[in-house]
């Protein structure tokens, strides 16, 4: 008998193995006390190992490969790719078609004017008098993974946005933050708006008293380490490459201290600046005290405005990973010791790609260009004014889209289909364009079925164009000879990192494909709380424990 009893203890205690899963809450929910997600403004997948062997050991890099679980192969899932739609893919799980930031502005019919995508005339700046204020999340139609947050604990749990620039810090945090805050290069000052507060908290005047910027100007900008050792750079000073600061280093910054508060966004203090931000933020809220779950949304944009100016090959840019791999070291061991090691989940990842210099293409024989956008535009224009008699029957370019004066055409009794034609068959002759073609026939349209898909999930017809244009490999869309852009599918563009590490994250990686709009839901189901209400993505789950 009492072997019987043992057999079936057995086969109860085996059954009830599977009937429990892994990951299933026991008497209490289980919750990280912190979520931080950090987006590095035009990082490319590849920079992971570019200058990995230059990774410090205690450097945030490698501790976050090492220790955490890689998607290799996150890929953007629509076009344009540009830093607002990147962001708010990020923390939404869904593509502008759905959430509706078509791009970092758009043309809008209604109002006759381009849209900046956190535009907000009825609010008012809050930190300084003048309109960099002016911002909200009021052009987002969806739900953040931050509002659902919010939502899930009866708003206990708080959620802050920041970075350098405005949309960077607004869109991820959503319509619910309890803050988001940006930089004013006017004032050197952290700011914010009516939107979320009536006054900046005692810690951030406290913050903007010490004026860091300053500090930072006095320290200038050389490489970390001897110049000839940078191996994974060309030379520095190169033609192509813009002049904003100085000719090469070192970048003497103390001649802006205290007259120039915009340049600290084009060098690597900008992010050492903007983590500084992100610590005072922890400390002042006191997130990630409590067993309610936090989020902090902290996006580092300097590397966005040294990758325009100097591009992916420029010492400047290896020199700006290098130090950001030394802050971000920094910052974990900090929130190891403000949270607690193992009680807060991390994820970096990316809003965007860029394209190399098509100067540093062309002189590496690989083929390259720059469309030039605004004479393109004028010759059109003037090809149509010259057969219909009117002027600017093509309202602008942008995100890569014509945009038709609509009501001048229909006012006038001309030929849309006819117009749409004209234009198409001018394009199509241009160097540099691969294909155009008409927005509203997308779909039964002759496309690369990767690419129209990502344009369709790029498209929202009111904030879009009539007119598709899609660039051959390596062209950019207008820079001239110098500095370089992203916003198309190409890998170079759409191929981001997406790293997780800390509580409820296995150490590994897969190279499967995974999306930027999978990462929201992953983070909705890491914390057991409804996905955003627009999300398409899915749900990584090798990533969880």
């Amino acid at each position: 008998m009492q072997r019987i009893i043992s057999i079936v203890s057995a086969i109860f205690i085996f059954t009830s193995s599977f009937s429990q899963p892994s990951g299933t809450p026991g008497d209490n929910l289980q919750r990280p006390k912190l979520v931080v997600g950090i987006v590095v403004d035009q990082m490319r997948w590849d920079y992971l190992y570019r200058y990995f062997d230059r990774y410090s050991p205690t450097g945030g890099f490698k501790r976050l490969l090492n220790q955490g679980f890689s998607c290799e192969n996150t890929m953007i899932n629509y076009g344009p790719t540009v830093t607002a739609p990147g962001h708010t893919s990020i923390y939404t799980g869904t593509v502008p078609s759905i959430h509706g930031i078509a791009g970092n502005t758009w043309w809008d019919d209604k109002e006759q004017r381009d849209i900046y995508c956190t535009e907000d005339k009825t609010v008012q700046t809050v930190g300084s008098t003048d309109e960099a204020g002016l911002m909200s999340p009021k052009n987002l139609l969806a739900s953040t993974i931050g509002d659902e947050l919010r939502l899930a604990t009866n708003f206990k749990g708080k959620v802050i946005g920041l970075a350098i620039k405005d949309r960077g810090g607004i869109l991820p945090a959503g319509h619910t933050a309890n803050a988001a805050y940006w930089y004013d290069s006017k004032t050197g000052n952290w700011i914010t708006s009516t939107y979320y507060m009536a006054d900046l908290p005692q810690w951030v005047k406290d913050l903007n008293a010490k004026k860091l910027v300053d500090k930072y100007y006095d320290q200038g900008w050389n490489t970390m380490y001897p110049i000839n050792t940078y191996s994974q750079s060309t030379a520095d000073d190169k033609p192509y490459e813009n002049k904003g600061i100085g000719a090469g280093f070192p970048y003497d910054l103390k001649r802006f201290i205290g007259k120039n508060y915009s340049v600290i966004s084009t060098t690597p203090q900008g992010n050492t600046f903007t983590l500084d931000m992100a610590k005072a933020a922890l400390e002042g809220e006191s997130l990630g005290t409590d067993a309610i779950t936090d989020l902090l949304a902290v996006s580092l944009s300097s590397t966005d405005y040294i990758g325009h100016g100097y591009g992916p090959n420029s010492v400047e840019q290896e020199d700006d990973f290098l130090r950001l791999d030394k802050d971000l070291g920094e910052f974990l061991t900090y929130l190891d010791t403000k949270i607690g090691q193992g009680q807060y989940t991390v994820f970096l990842s990316a809003d965007h790609g860029v394209a190399h210099v098509p100067g540093f293409m062309l002189e590496n024989k690989l083929p390259a260009g720059s469309f030039e956008t605004s004479k393109i535009l004028e010759q059109i224009n003037q090809q149509l004014k010259d057969k219909y008699g009117k002027n600017d029957i093509i309202t602008t370019i942008t995100n890569y889209q014509v945009v038709l004066n609509k009501k001048l055409i229909s006012d006038s009794k001309l030929d849309k289909k006819e117009i749409s034609k004209m234009i198409i068959d001018f394009l199509s002759k241009q160097e540099g364009v691969a294909d155009v073609v008409e927005l509203e026939t997308l779909a039964s349209s002759t496309l690369n079925s990767k690419i129209k898909e990502m344009l369709i999930n790029g498209y929202y017809p009111l904030r879009g164009g009539d007119i598709q244009i899609i660039l051959q490999p390596g062209w950019i869309d207008g820079f001239g000879n110098a500095g370089t852009t992203h916003g198309v599918w190409n890998p170079y563009d759409a191929h981001i990192p997406l790293v997780w590490y800390g509580w409820g994250i296995k150490s590994g990686k897969t190279n499967r494909e995974t999306y930027i709009t999978d990462i929201a839901p992953t983070l909705a189901a890491l914390l057991r709380i409804q996905m955003p209400n627009g999300s398409i993505g899915k749900v990584i789950s090798e990533v969880m424990k």
